[in-house]
């Protein structure tokens, strides 16, 4: 089975119950377009149509792959809204994947301002592979102890936890950005992935020493500084961590050779983060079949 641990889904479920709320994250119709509004983004136009499932089933297809894992993208902030606001759009999330059907499967999503191991448990039982959580509810040690009782539970069912860029749900909301579209995530999100995986190194891998954790676009190239770390006295053998996965999302050869020299091959997965991006060219040799192959059936089970 080839997989792809990382895309997203404009599904009509989902995009009806954004276009109802009246504040971010919603989407709007401007004429023939559709544009998704974020709490502290520039707004950024989205191909709605393009997206009906059986388009996006024949890029798998063409892609050379087998299975494509969806999740709610984190960048949205729907897991830190209200509970209520959080629950409904979810449950429209999870609508549009079961539409969807094969090939697709999917990540769970959590109302985390008052989610419980429960949740978690309810997530699995329907057909979850994981958990995806935004990179802010792990940036700190005191965030990473708030969500130990869900990561506690993903461990008891040996299921993985899957980190994407995405706020801090117990943050302050942030002022919107006057930049391009590109800048969060040249910004933001690669500093919400660094902090992560360095909270997560730090305190997480004691308190969950069997739980698979899978970053989003190389954990924000944190392993790479790994000399830095050293210097300063941090866990670098966290670089090597068997249970810590990296997918590729937005990364291409020059960034895959770097991080294969630090945390070797069989820790890399292939995640295109399509529609917000089209994949690169696959790599040469015997890498592809490990990215999308081998390293995707320990990262999730069953499912690969």
């Amino acid at each position: 089975m080839r997989v792809d641990v990382h895309q997203h889904l404009w599904s009509e479920p989902l995009v009806a119950a954004l276009a109802r709320r009246r504040r971010a994250p919603r989407v709007r119709r401007d004429g023939c377009r559709w544009v998704l509004e974020l709490a502290a983004e520039p707004p950024a136009t989205i191909d709605v149509a393009g997206d009906a499932p059986e388009r996006r089933a024949g890029l798998v297809c063409i892609d050379g792959l087998d299975r494509a894992v969806l999740s709610l993208s984190g960048a949205l902030g729907v897991e830190a809204l209200p509970p209520d606001e959080a629950r409904a759009l979810i449950a429209a999330y999870h609508e549009g994947v079961a539409d969807a059907g094969a090939p697709f499967a999917a990540w769970g999503a959590l109302a985390l301002a008052d989610a419980t191991a429960a949740d978690v448990d309810a997530a699995l039982d329907g057909d979850s592979v994981g958990i995806c959580v935004p990179a802010g509810a792990l940036s700190t040690p005191t965030a990473l102890e708030r969500t130990g009782p869900l990561l506690e539970a993903l461990e008891r069912r040996d299921a993985p936890l899957f980190v994407h860029p995405g706020p801090d749900p117990w943050a302050q909301p942030a002022d919107a950005v006057d930049a391009p579209a590109w800048w969060p995530a040249m910004t933001d999100y690669v500093a919400g992935m660094n902090a992560a995986w360095h909270a997560f190194v730090a305190r997480g891998r004691d308190a969950h020493p069997r739980l698979r954790v899978l970053f989003a676009m190389f954990a924000g190239g944190a392993p790479l500084h790994r000399e830095r770390l050293a210097a300063r006295g941090g866990p670098i053998a966290a670089a090597r961590d068997r249970r810590l996965f990296y997918d590729t999302s937005s990364y291409g050869p020059t960034a895959i050779d770097a991080m294969v020299g630090v945390v070797g091959v069989d820790q890399l997965v292939h995640g295109s983060d399509r529609p917000v991006v089209a994949p690169t060219l696959p790599p040469a040799g015997t890498w592809w079949d490990a990215l999308v192959r081998r390293n995707p059936a320990r990262l999730l089970g069953a499912l690969a």
